[in-house]
């Protein structure tokens, strides 16, 4: 059989016959990174097949793109996406098989048949919600979900095409030049703060198609995508035409800052309580009930759609992040009435009633109780960035950008502020020497501050470091050549200063009750990890191991240091490894389901991790085997920290969660503070710091607060 001919404008002249085993029938569609065929494999079972275009299979860059998008959609495989069947991106023409599932794309069904019915839309919201729920349960924001990406199959949509990279589709990129998405369904994170796009822009998105759904167009609307831009960045979505029953939830979805959005879980149990049961009949549009599905020529349906980008916008779009006015603001609020509205006021009051609401306008040190240690909640800065906080010579040592303080840790009286001058708050306060240790990046000047009273004790130039950390009493730098000083933090004098073998650029890091400081790095080859400890006094190696793969610092115990290992693409982590230095003995234990960028702590001889998905493990290393696995439904938590009966992570929205070590179950959490401040999330989340059978934590509002650690169900 001759090579297929395209007749597709901008494509290849001629396309293959066959990707692997799987013959190529017909064309499905094309877009910027590839064209989609309608294809079988050998024993007659349909795909939709994506082939990279040849001009792009020859860039490693993009090759490594696309290997992303095939483990995105691997990962995502499930009832709501097209589950991959095969893939080589090693081919000369990379490809990409998925199941082909029949049916229209909702771009394609609103163009001929018009705005869908209440029912369907009712149906299109639930389905979509509960894709986006696994998607993102897996790790995965897709960043580019619009109607040409959302098929009709007869049991329910299903999103597709999980690679947002398309070269030459537009020219709206990052400053790394990375396409972002399409502007007519980008969140306004997506072009305020492209590198810190999350699962709520997916939200936002699934906003924008439901207009799209019920009307034929979208919420923000306009031949140039410079104007789009400002407008989702800045207007008001226009939702006329859009249910009335539905309006307050696309409304919702459509909040100019992340954390106003709905989750998925949430706008699930929100459109049950609307309309407590759905249409039964199959979910393809009614016209085409009873037909037979077939695929469309020249069209983007199909499971592998690549249908492009959408709109263009060229350099110099002005989309400067600015927040709504408050007038505004109140006027999406008051456009929510009915159900939501109504849900919406009870669940500020029950916040406000559990200290939970902004605390700029409660008096410092507020206590919730008056029986015992009720805690507090306090935002004693004007600034609205997470506090980093830790604790030290009996009070809560925090920093915020241009600013450290001291709170009484009893009732959350602000003690004392001193101004900082730093680029940037890197960590919270440390105490090294007995006094207050301010970290910002990049430096050339320390201070150390009398924790009684926050005046400075010592002030000291030094040379232009990257990193600092406070261990053991010394103050350690590492400059961009990589040499290391170490500087007494008691008094501000130099007492070392050297490079550490097998380390271009070392980071240390060190553990409650460890008198050294540790730092790992890659070994030349790749294949393991060099692993040295140091003293922080002197500089000099106490230790110094390579290990096999790939490992992250987890914590040390009683003489050993643990581990997590991390794999591919998405820094899976599969393993727990502990290494005794005594005896120079390692053990591994495997994780019954790998986590995506794990995070962990130690106590004794068990390890809690945390994934980017919110599942949460504790791996006990002596027995040798995996406890327990909670599923937090929290995306991207802090690091956990763990006492002898709970294990504590803090969530995006400000919350505080408590589980069971002994059996992972939660046991309680505070209410959120986000406040009303900037959308803007910490990209690493502070953990909450324990002292004294309290839990001290912070928050995006600017808040920091306390609650009893000893009964964490009365939260």
């Amino acid at each position: 059989m001759a090579p297929q001919q395209n007749a597709g404008a901008g494509a290849e002249a001629e396309l293959p016959e066959y990707a692997g085993h799987y013959h190529l029938e017909s064309h499905l569609g094309s877009g910027g990174m590839g064209v989609v065929h309608l294809a079988r494999s050998t024993s007659g079972m349909q795909l939709a097949v994506k082939v990279v275009h040849a001009e792009f299979a020859r860039d490693p860059e993009f090759r490594g793109r696309f290997r992303q998008e095939i483990g995105a959609a691997r990962r995502v495989s499930g009832a709501f996406t097209a589950p991959v069947v095969d893939a080589d991106p090693e081919a000369e023409r990379p490809w990409m098989a998925t199941l082909f599932i029949p049916g229209p794309t909702l771009a394609e069904h609103v163009k001929r048949n018009g705005p869908m019915e209440p029912a369907q839309l009712r149906r299109l919201m639930a389905g979509l919600a509960e894709a986006l729920r696994d998607i993102h349960r897996v790790g995965v924001v897709h960043r580019d979900l619009k109607p040409s990406n959302v098929l009709l199959a007869e049991d329910g949509p299903k999103v597709i095409d999980f690679g947002i990279s398309r070269p030459k589709d537009s020219e709206l990129r990052t400053e790394t030049g990375k396409l972002i998405g399409t502007p007519p369904f980008m969140a306004p994170e997506q072009f305020r703060r492209p590198r810190e796009v999350g699962p709520a822009a997916d939200i936002f998105a699934l906003g924008s198609v439901m207009v799209h759904a019920s009307t034929g167009r979208g919420p923000f609307d306009s031949d140039s995508p410079y104007v789009v831009a400002y407008q989702v960045v800045h207007d008001e979505p226009d939702l006329t035409g859009v249910p009335e029953n539905l309006a307050p939830f696309v409304l919702r979805c459509l909040a100019k800052e992340p954390e106003d959005r709905p989750t998925p879980d949430e706008l699930m149990r929100e459109l049950r309580s609307v309309a407590a049961s759905y249409d039964t009949q199959a979910f393809i549009p009614a016209q085409r009930a009873g037909e037979k599905a077939q695929p469309e020529p020249e069209s983007g349906s199909g499971s592998g759609s690549d249908s492009g980008s959408g709109s263009k916008a060229g350099p110099g779009v002005d989309v400067a992040a600015e927040r709504a006015p408050g007038k505004r603001r109140r006027r999406l609020l008051a456009l929510g009435a009915g159900a939501v509205g109504l849900a919406t006021v009870v669940v500020l009051a029950s916040v406000q009633l559990l200290g939970g609401g902004d605390p700029a306008s409660r008096p410092e040190g507020t206590r919730t109780t008056s029986a015992g240690f009720g805690g507090w909640a306090t935002a004693p800065a004007p600034t609205k960035d997470t506090p980093l906080c830790s604790y030290g010579a009996g009070k809560v040592l925090c920093s915020q950008t241009g600013l450290v303080f001291a709170l009484d840790p009893q009732d959350g009286r602000l003690l004392w502020r001193h101004p900082v001058d730093t680029a940037r708050v890197s960590a919270p306060p440390t105490m090294a020497g007995g006094l207050a240790q301010p970290s910002s990046w990049p430096g050339r000047r320390l201070e150390a501050l009398d924790p009684a009273t926050g005046k400075a004790r010592w002030q000291q130039d030094v040379p232009a470091y990257d990193t600092s950390s406070a261990v053991g009493g010394m103050v350690l730098l590492t400059g961009a050549d990589g040499t290391v000083t170490g500087v007494d933090g008691a008094s501000g004098a130099t007492q070392w200063s050297r490079a550490v073998p097998g380390h271009r650029a070392p980071y240390f890091v060190s553990f409650a009750g460890d008198p050294l400081a540790y730092t790992a790095s890659p070994t030349d080859d790749g294949s393991g990890t060099r692993v040295t400890a140091v003293d922080p006094a002197t500089g000099e190696v106490r230790w110094d191991a390579r290990l096999k793969g790939t490992l992250e610092l987890a914590g040390a115990s009683d003489g050993s240091v643990f581990f997590v290992s991390v794999d591919g693409v998405y820094s899976d982590s599969r393993t727990v490894v502990r290494y005794s230095p005594a005896d120079r003995t390692t053990r591994r234990v495997p994780l019954s389901v790998p986590l995506l960028q794990a995070h962990g702590t130690v106590r004794g001889n068990v390890v809690y991790l945390v994934g980017g998905d919110g599942s949460l493990v504790a791996v006990d290393m002596a027995a040798g085997k995996q406890l327990w696995s909670l599923e937090t439904s929290v995306l991207r938590t802090s690091s956990p920290v763990a006492d002898g009966r709970h294990v504590y992570v803090s969530a995006p929205d400000g919350r505080l969660l408590a589980v069971d070590t002994r059996d992972g179950r939660l046991l309680g959490q505070t209410p959120a503070r986000l406040g009303s401040g900037s959308g803007q999330l910490a990209s690493d989340l502070p953990e909450p710091v324990l002292a004294d059978g309290r839990v001290f934590a912070s928050a995006p509002d600017g808040s920091v607060f306390a609650v009893d650690g000893r009964d964490p169900s009365a939260w």
